[in-house]
């Protein structure tokens, strides 16, 4: 029986390679052209749920201010030990610290620095304004303003010193220098009768303090006899007729001129200080 023929033969291999190149092909897969480096995939991150976040912070802002509070209030860091006092004249700082009772050993925080400022203000008169602060981290710091004497009275052998407002602070045994004593002589004035002695002390203070500080340091005495009649006695024997304590910067305006244009003079008026007069040798 005779074989297969060349023809059958040769179509038999092509077939065989055909059907190998088909299967490597289909082992490698299709090309892709212009493939560069692989990349990395993507990094998973951690991230708590919003709920339990809120509660982690919630918890941390608690510790927090329990420390805070504790610090403040609890612990002995940041307790009341000491006074520091500036601003005295006349009082000692001993004086004002002992008014003062600052609470030592409490938490500075709760120092109550209002009822300090009342304390001082009402023990001791002589204290017109206090500021009360906290010194961080032991200390309170108390910054005193005396009231200044505008006007004296004599009582008794002793002396009442009389603030710019009116207001009797204090009793010395000796006056204080360059400070006028008041006089009143109005028991018989009918200014007596309607207006009452307090305002009329006020009206000579309120002379007092529109007084030029080098007019003020010569006057001796501010004579009252009635509401319009207030009269200065200076150094030297001069005299000043001031009348109401109205319109005072005007009228110490034109005795501070009248001063020094009629240095010879002994008696001045300026009780309408529109038309001043000078007068005497």
């Amino acid at each position: 029986m005779a074989g297969p023929t060349t023809a059958q033969r040769g179509g038999s291999k092509s077939k065989n390679s055909k059907s190998r190149n088909a299967k490597s092909a289909a082992r490698s897969g299709p090309s892709r052209p212009g493939k560069g480096p692989s990349r990395p995939g993507p990094r998973l991150r951690f991230r708590l749920p919003r709920r339990r976040r809120l509660v982690l912070w919630s918890a941390l802002l608690l510790l927090l201010g329990g420390a805070a509070g504790w610090a403040l209030y609890g612990s002995s860091w940041l307790r009341a030990t000491g006074v520091e006092v500036s601003g005295t004249r006349v009082l000692t700082a001993d004086e004002v610290r002992k008014a003062a009772e600052v609470p030592f050993g409490e938490p500075l925080i709760s120092v109550d620095t209002d009822a300090i400022g009342a304390r001082l203000r009402e023990r001791l008169p002589r204290i017109e304004t206090v500021a009360v602060e906290r010194s961080w981290p032991h200390g309170i710091r108390l910054e005193v303003v005396e009231r200044q004497p505008r006007a004296i009275v004599e009582k008794g052998g002793k002396f009442i010193e009389i603030d710019g407002s009116g207001v009797r602070f204090a009793t010395v045994e000796r006056p204080p220098k360059g400070v006028p004593r008041l006089e009143l002589e109005a028991a018989d004035s009918p200014s007596l009768r309607r207006f009452g002695l307090q305002r009329l002390e006020r009206e000579a203070v309120r002379v007092a303090e529109a007084l030029p500080e080098v007019v003020r340091t010569d006057t001796r005495v501010i004579r009252v006899r009635s509401y319009d009649s207030i009269t200065l006695e200076l150094t030297g024997g001069r005299t000043v007729v001031w009348g109401s304590g109205e319109r005072g910067e005007a009228k110490a305006r034109t005795l501070t001129a009248l001063l020094k244009a009629a240095r010879g003079a002994d008696h001045f008026d300026v009780s309408a200080p529109s038309a001043p007069a000078a007068s005497g040798s």
